[in-house]
């Protein structure tokens, strides 16, 4: 049997990366493939037998080599991303053809067929490194967690990074309406509650609201909606597959929809005001969202006045939070009356917090913060 199913040309002159290389010629492994390859929204190119043309083998963002066809392929030149598939749960010599061939991975279907899908479906969409996620939770109400991640997704996409703000926090008003995009065009959080399996980073990311050079999922001023956990997990991934930074703003009582959220933070910022009673308030906030969080530091905010931390400097409250200290938060005069006049918090790129914002950006790897994306 010979032949070649092409794939889609438009996809990669739309700059994606198109569809894998599937080599079978079993015949209902293949429906398999294909039927796979369609959930994740991927046009594949089929080769009977072999691989017909090196060119095909080697550009291929991903190739799926039917069980079948492992000795035709022995010969191929080695590369990364070739998965041996077949559906023998009980052959253990798939392990050796495997090595054998070079795959990266063995999958067994039917039980790997989401791990596949999500595969395809990544390789289609061109994903590569994912995004920095950065989240900001607030020690007490109105310690500015908020305004602070505005201004850090502001700065990041003003210094040319891919950025997506989300707001985690269903009470918090809507992060839309401090970056004064309340009527934008675009869909809020109301519109994924359901969401369900896998989201498309790209469909989500130009189905939102783009304000300020960023994208931004907040809350819409309807009635209350409860957005599942799978839901949250769905989104949240979807962002961070798009690369570049993405900015959560946290709820300080961490749910179930929460903690589907903080489980894909990457870096947690404490925003703690100098106060004695935010300290305490702190504690119990962090020693909750510690548990999900692999990594939370925390940020102290300067007031318009002396603090009533008891004359505790940041390094003193962060000890009795036994948490790292990540810096202090400056106070920038003018924020409620910049807003008004349609100047996000961060907009300032002179201003005390946006300069704060972009020291904090450059203390990290160039790698993680998607800098050039």
């Amino acid at each position: 049997m010979g032949g070649v199913i092409s794939r889609d040309r438009s996809a990669q002159a739309e700059g994606r990366q198109g569809g894998p290389l599937i080599v079978t010629e079993d015949v209902e492994l293949l429906d398999d493939l294909l039927r796979l390859c369609a959930a994740a929204g991927a046009l594949p190119e089929v080769q009977h037998g072999g691989p017909s043309s090196r060119q095909g083998w080697e550009a291929a963002p991903l190739v799926l080599v039917g069980d079948d066809a492992a000795d035709r392929v022995r010969g191929a030149a080695r590369r990364r991303g070739v998965v041996l598939v077949g559906r023998d749960q009980d052959d253990a010599g798939v392990w050796r053809r495997a090595v054998e061939i070079g795959a990266d991975h063995v999958l067994v279907l039917p039980d790997g067929e989401q791990w596949l899908v999500d595969r395809i479906a990544d390789v289609a969409e061109g994903v590569g490194r994912p995004a920095l996620t950065v989240g900001v939770i607030g020690g007490r109400g109105g310690a500015g967690a908020s305004t602070l991640a505005c201004a850090l997704a502001v700065t990041a996409a003003r210094e040319g990074r891919r950025t997506m703000l989300v707001d985690a926090d269903p009470l918090g008003g809507g992060l839309d309406v401090l970056l004064g995009g309340e009527s934008a065009d675009g869909l809020r959080w109301p519109a994924f509650a359901a969401s369900r399996g896998r989201v498309g980073g790209g469909a989500l990311e130009e189905s939102l609201p783009e304000l300020h050079a960023l994208r931004v999922l907040s809350w819409d001023r309807g009635d209350a909606v409860a957005v599942a956990p799978e839901a949250v997990r769905a989104v949240v991934a979807a962002a961070r597959r798009r690369g570049g930074v993405v900015v959560l703003d946290l709820p300080r009582r961490v749910d179930e929809a929460a903690a589907e959220a903080l489980a894909q933070v990457d870096l947690g910022l404490l925003v703690v005001p100098a106060e004695l009673r935010a300290v305490a308030g702190a504690r119990r906030v962090a020693s909750v969202a510690g548990m999900a969080l692999r990594d939370l530091r925390v940020l102290v905010s300067a007031g318009a006045g002396p603090g009533d931390a008891g004359g505790l400097g940041p390094e003193e409250i962060a000890g009795l939070l036994d948490l790292p200290l990540a810096g202090e938060v400056p106070w920038e005069a003018g924020l409620l009356g910049a807003q008004a006049a349609g100047t996000p918090p961060g907009g300032v790129a002179r201003g005390p917090l946006a300069r704060f914002c972009t020291s904090f950006w450059e203390q990290l790897p160039v790698e993680a913060t998607g800098a050039g994306v």
